[in-house]
């Protein structure tokens, strides 16, 4: 071959490489999709404890004891005020006594109807005095379900001189001082439970229909953290006259850290859905306050600014600059360098 044919040969070859490398690169890429997402409105709501209540006396006497105060954490069942009890204990020593005495009358009654309904058989006595054997021992059963009773109730009573926590929680306010005199109904301590939080929201009149149909929604707390899906909407059942927005409560999941009652917090409710475009992560490139992607078509790359809207996993939503099905390099290092490579060789 004469040298002037070979060396036209390579100065082509040389040429179209970088054209061989854009339109045979290995560079990954993937299809900008439409991907169905909710459709979401973002309201305000503010955070309440599910249990919050006072605890109140249900025996009079005079406050012996107290335990915690406010703000104390309390678990469940641990004793928060002790009422002196020497009234309720001798209750309950009496009506233990009284059982002894029924559970001794019953068996005496037992054991005569046995021993009559013996001779009874034998046709040694009247059918009179079985009956009143009968109606002895059931006379006796009878006082002694009264004692078993009585003894339940004074047990009852010296157990409403020891007031327990309902359940795990906070202690708000205290409302009785030591050595103060209670009578039943006397308000004691309140307090409320960080354990089971819910969200309250007032939701206008337009959404509430597709707030109903769909019974979705999420807290976003107030620091910027990971969206909190609400496990259960309860909706009230009327619009509130003045304002014509509706209640619902949020509720949260058991045991949900870094909020408390009284709270501002957004929630999003869904409403509907909507399709939007996206491309996965990887293909969005940033440069400076610029944001745009390698577009890969026949063969040729070029970098096409876009606009992207929420990140969501692994996928960005591309608000504009993009068409559905549009293949985007996923490794914009590699594009890039292919695209340096197509501009060199188009400037020859």
């Amino acid at each position: 071959m004469p040298i002037a044919v070979r060396t036209l040969l390579l100065w082509c070859l040389f040429t179209v490489t970088p054209m061989l490398l854009a339109a045979e690169s290995h560079v990954p890429v993937a299809t900008a999709q439409l991907h169905a997402r909710p459709d979401e409105q973002i309201l305000d709501g503010v955070i309440e404890a599910v249990n919050q209540s006072t605890v109140s006396a249900q025996t009079a006497g005079r406050v012996e004891e107290i335990m915690v105060d406010v703000i104390d954490m309390v678990p469940q069942g641990a004793p928060i005020v002790r009422i002196r009890n020497i009234e309720q204990r001798a209750g309950l020593e009496q009506a233990q006594a009284s059982l002894r005495e029924a559970e001794a009358r019953y068996l005496e009654a037992q054991a005569e109807y046995n021993r009559m309904r013996g001779i009874y058989e034998k046709q040694l006595v009247s059918k009179a005095q079985m009956d009143a054997a009968t109606a002895g021992l059931s006379a006796a059963k009878a006082k002694l379900d009264a004692a078993q009773a009585g003894v339940s109730q004074a047990k009852e009573s010296l157990g409403y001189t020891t007031i327990t926590a309902p359940y795990s929680g906070i202690v708000l306010e205290r409302h009785v001082q030591l050595g103060e005199t209670v009578q039943p109904g006397k308000p004691l301590m309140t307090g409320f439970s960080l354990d089971e939080l819910r969200v309250v929201a007032n939701v206008p009149q337009r959404l509430i229909a597709p707030v109903r149909q769909h019974q979705q929604a999420r807290v976003l707390p107030p620091n910027g953290g990971k969206s909190i899906a609400a496990t259960k909407l309860t909706f009230f059942p009327y619009a509130d006259p003045q304002s014509n927005v509706f209640k619902i409560r949020v509720y949260l999941p058991k045991k949900t850290e870094g909020l408390y009652p009284g709270m501002f917090v957004k929630i999003a409710f869904r409403v509907g859905e909507e399709r939007r475009l996206t491309v996965p992560r990887p293909a969005l490139v940033q440069r400076g306050e610029v944001s745009a992607v390698y577009v890969v078509r026949d063969g040729k790359i070029s970098l096409r600014q876009v606009r992207p809207g929420r990140i969501e996993g692994e996928r960005v939503e591309i608000l504009a600059g993009l068409e559905p099905d549009e293949p985007v390099a996923l490794d914009p290092i590699q594009a890039g360098v292919y695209l340096k490579e197509q501009q060199r060789s188009a400037g020859k």
